[in-house]
């Protein structure tokens, strides 16, 4: 990557930090088939595309490619999201943590473009966000209808 360009590798141990890679992954845009869940493993990863607000400069900005992954997943529920069109492109707006009773339980809400979201239930928060690919130019920044 370039000089300025520093990859970015973060982790989400509370509902604090998650907000700060919620911030840093708002407007990433993935395919339905790069969002797996492993069971067994009891992870869930999703590889994406995620726009750099950090190097943003007026319309036109970089994009990188990132991986997320979820530790200690104990069940996935996907709402507005078809799990068989694998092609089909989503856009994380936004993620946050809802804490269950029994802490350091909850549930993440995935939340997406045009009304889909995806709810990760954890045994605690235990996430990872790095970038992976070095970063490419863009002609758009993303926007949003007030």
């Amino acid at each position: 990557m370039a000089p300025t360009a520093k990859p970015l590798r973060l982790l989400a141990h509370d509902a604090d930090d998650l907000a700060v890679l919620s911030a840093a992954l708002q407007d990433a845009v993935a395919k339905i088939g790069d969002i797996r869940w492993d069971a067994q493993a009891r992870t869930l990863t999703m590889a994406c595309n995620r726009f750099r607000w950090e190097a943003a400069k007026g319309k036109s900005g970089e994009r990188v490619r990132s991986a997320l992954q979820f530790g200690d997943v104990a069940g996935v529920q996907a709402r507005n999201l078809r799990r068989d069109a694998k092609g089909a492109v989503v856009e994380l707006l936004s993620m946050g943590f809802e804490p269950a009773e029994e802490a350091p339980a909850g549930v993440v809400t995935l939340t997406f473009a045009g009304g889909g979201d995806m709810r990760v239930s954890v045994d605690c928060l235990d996430v990872a966000l790095a970038d992976v690919s070095e970063p490419w130019t863009t002609p758009r920044t993303p926007g949003h209808a007030d």
